[in-house]
């Protein structure tokens, strides 16, 4: 029998408000998926899915962390953010509803997109958030 292969780990701090780091987290899950051979669809569905929710700590809390755990079967993403919380889960997943101030929308984010994205590109999607505690969003990619 094959022995499993342990799986590959990163960890990437994501900094609040940090517009020119943001999506650099993402472009490192990218590279590291291209360098082992994963699959050009696998791997799109994954860096928009990373990038979104980098970009959703970017703008939304005080900073957090972006996961990602690497298998040749799946790939897992967990985005961990220290913020304000999403009080309805179903509204923010609706396209175009945002709470990004002002000043972020006339930037060119928050759109109201990040979340109906990273639904689309993940097999498994789970999202984990309450008012003033933070927000956790698992993502699950499975390379087939």
């Amino acid at each position: 029998m094959k022995e499993p292969q342990p799986a590959l780990e990163l960890a990437i701090p994501v900094r609040a408000r940090d517009f020119l780091a943001g999506g650099d987290g993402a472009a490192r899950i990218r590279l590291v998926l291209q360098q082992v051979g994963f699959p050009p669809g696998i791997i799109r569905r994954v860096a928009i899915a990373a990038y979104e929710a980098e970009m959703n700590i970017v703008i939304h809390s005080r900073g957090g962390e972006l996961k990602a755990q690497v298998t040749p079967e799946v790939i897992t993403i967990i985005a961990r953010d220290e913020g304000p919380g999403i009080p309805d889960i179903d509204l923010a997943m609706q396209e175009g509803y945002s709470t990004a101030p002002r000043e972020i929308q006339e930037m060119g984010f928050g759109a109201g997109m990040g979340l109906p994205n990273i639904r689309r590109c993940t097999d498994e999607l789970a999202i984990e958030s309450a008012p003033g505690t933070g927000t956790t969003i698992k993502m699950v990619i499975y390379n087939r």
